[in-house]
């Protein structure tokens, strides 16, 4: 695995791409894989799974996670050394999520007069707007700022940084973003500069890191990962926030809403809202 960049591809029935997808997520040796599933082909209920493997040993779990599931055709492609991920993402259209309008440089013209535009350029993190995920936290703060303002915000799993700087952009005064990447924490600074938004990112395991706690309690706390870390990180998360503050959770399935949510029911939350976009969901709970 490295000499050549990897794509396994999965395609079946919802409720096989679903389960596969969980099963992903509950093998502690994929626990950091990545991987999407979206609906392919609505007339004929095909869904997809894309996974993306860094080393033999994943791709080798990835295969046999997968192709346990009868019902789904798996198939790997090689890909070139060219800059892959770039090239996909220069060809993406801007998305629009509430006030803000997400684009690259090629639609550096189209920003509506009445948006928040958020420039995020193609690069090897999570996070353009595209995904249903990111998408279902953009709709959520977005619908948040109507009637709400948050003065310190964190950032969890920051990916592209995209939501740290919609954070930034719309009055935030104190805005972190953290990662476990390192990759990832360089292109978010990099994007942050771009948008000209002020916002601190570090590379952290946890939010423990002096960078994260210095800061808190938050007012807000974005964690866009997949839902066992945020099972894992419900007491660090409520610990960060203030009382009354807002934790906006997504990376996680329909079917696995509420693994999360009671995880955070039991530590004194109370859900105010699910955005479904896909086969993803984006909760918005509140720390009593």
């Amino acid at each position: 695995m490295s000499d050549v960049n990897l794509q396994i591809t999965a395609r079946g029935p919802r409720a096989e791409a679903e389960a596969a997808a969980d099963a992903i997520d509950a093998d502690p040796r994929l626990e950091a894989s990545a991987y999407s599933i979206l609906e392919e082909d609505e007339a004929r209920g095909v869904w997809r799974i894309d996974a993306y493997p860094t080393s033999d040993e994943e791709a080798e779990a990835l295969v046999g996670v997968l192709a346990a599931r009868p019902a789904l055709q798996v198939a790997s492609h090689t890909l070139a050394d060219a800059d892959w991920l770039a090239m996909a993402l220069s060809g993406l259209p801007p998305v629009r999520a509430g006030r803000f309008f997400v684009f690259g440089a090629h639609d550096r013209g189209r920003i509506p007069a009445n948006a928040v535009g958020l420039r995020i350029e193609a690069g090897a993190a999570f996070g353009t707007g595209h995904h249903g995920t990111t998408l279902g936290c953009l709709v959520a703060f977005d619908a948040l700022l109507k009637a709400e303002r948050f003065g310190r915000v964190l950032d969890v799993g920051t990916g592209t940084g995209v939501l740290a700087i919609a954070a930034a952009r719309t009055g935030s005064g104190r805005v972190v973003g953290t990662d476990i990447d390192a990759v990832s924490v360089r292109i978010a600074r990099e994007n942050a500069g771009l948008n000209r938004a002020r916002a601190a990112f570090v590379r952290a395991d946890g939010l423990k890191h002096r960078g994260v706690a210095r800061d808190a309690p938050y007012d807000l706390v974005f964690a866009n990962i997949l839902a066992r870390p945020l099972v894992r990180l419900a007491p660090a998360i409520r610990g960060a926030l203030k009382p009354g503050g807002v934790a906006i959770l997504s990376g996680l399935l329909r079917g696995q809403q509420r693994f999360v949510a009671a995880a955070y029911l039991a530590r004194g939350f109370r859900l105010r809202r699910r955005i479904l976009r896909d086969a993803w969901a984006t909760l918005v709970l509140e720390r009593r």
